[in-house]
C-alpha cells in the first residue's frame, strides 16, 4: 500500500487553475522530488498534500485512507509530517520546547521520542535550554527536522530543505535526509530547487511546469534526461 497518492488532483485560485489532475505516489521506504521552477505549482501541491488547501477535485489517500477534505492535524495523526519552508522554528521558546510543539497529537511516548531525537541529533541535546532564535541556520532546520520526528511520522514533506543554508550546511542536511530515510525507514518527499542535489539522494522525481506534471520517472533517469539537465544542470 501507498503512504502517499494524489489521483487527477486539482487545484484553483478564484478562477485560476494552479493544479492540473496531478498524480504521484510516495511509497514506504522512499525519498521522492518534486521539481519545477518558480509558479510551477511545487508549493501548491506539498500545501493541498497538508492540508491547508483543498483540491477542487481529486483524491488525497495517506496509507490507503482518503483525507482530500480533512484537516491538517488529521493527516498528522496518519503519519504525516511536515519540514516547512525557511525551517519557522519559535526563536523565544527553548530548542526543547519547540521539539515538544511536534508532539501535539501524542498523547504517550514523548519522552522517549525526545530521546530518540537527541541521540540523532546530539547538537540539539547541547542546546535544550537555548532559545532557537540564537541557533544557526544549519542548526534550526536540524530543529525543524526533530521537530517533525517528534510526531513519529511515517512521511515527512520538505520544502526547499537547503535554502538559505550556507554551502557547509547544505551537504550536511542533504546527508541527513539520507540517513533518516536509511536508519528510520522514513519516507520523504522533498520539494527542492536545486535539482541535482536532490536527485543525488532521492529515489524517484517528478517534474512540474505551470500546474503540469511533465515528466516522473527513476533519479538516475531524470539526472540523465537531456531537458532536466538544460533546465536545472545548465548543461
Amino acid at each position: 500500500m501507498s503512504l502517499l497518492e494524489l489521483d487527477s488532483v486539482s487545484v484553483f485560485y478564484g478562477q485560476t487553475q494552479a493544479l492540473h489532475e496531478i498524480s504521484l505516489v510516495v511509497e514506504p521506504g522512499e525519498i521522492v522530488c518534486l521539481l519545477g521552477g518558480n509558479a510551477s505549482g511545487k508549493s501548491t501541491t506539498m500545501k493541498t498534500i497538508l492540508g491547508l488547501i483543498t483540491p477542487r477535485s481529486g483524491e488525497i489517500r495517506l496509507a490507503g485512507e482518503r483525507v482530500t477534505r480533512s484537516a491538517p492535524a488529521a493527516r498528522i495523526r496518519r503519519g504525516l509530517a511536515s519540514v516547512p519552508e525557511a525551517r519557522r522554528v519559535f526563536p523565544e521558546m527553548s530548542v526543547e520546547d519547540n521539539l515538544l510543539t511536534g508532539a501535539f497529537t501524542r498523547r504517550t511516548g514523548i519522552r522517549a521520542e525526545l530521546a530518540s531525537v537527541y541521540e540523532s541529533f546530539p547538537r540539539l541535546a547541547e542546546r535544550r535550554r537555548q532559545p532557537a532564535g540564537t541557533l544557526s541556520g544549519g542548526e534550526q532546520q536540524m530543529l525543524a527536522f526533530g521537530r517533525a520526528l517528534m510526531s513519529a511520522p511515517t512521511l515527512i514533506c520538505m520544502d526547499e530543505p537547503t535554502m538559505g543554508l550556507a554551502p557547509i550546511f547544505v551537504d550536511r542536511v542533504l546527508d541527513l535526509i539520507a540517513a533518516l530515510n536509511r536508519d528510520r525507514g522514513l519516507a520523504v518527499l522533498m520539494v527542492e530547487q536545486n535539482a541535482e542535489l536532490a536527485l543525488s539522494i532521492a529515489h524517484r522525481g517528478y517534474v512540474l511546469n505551470t500546474g503540469h506534471l511533465v515528466l516522473d520517472g527513476p533519479a538516475p533517469s531524470l539526472i540523465d534526461n537531456p531537458a532536466i539537465r538544460t533546465a536545472y544542470f545548465g548543461a
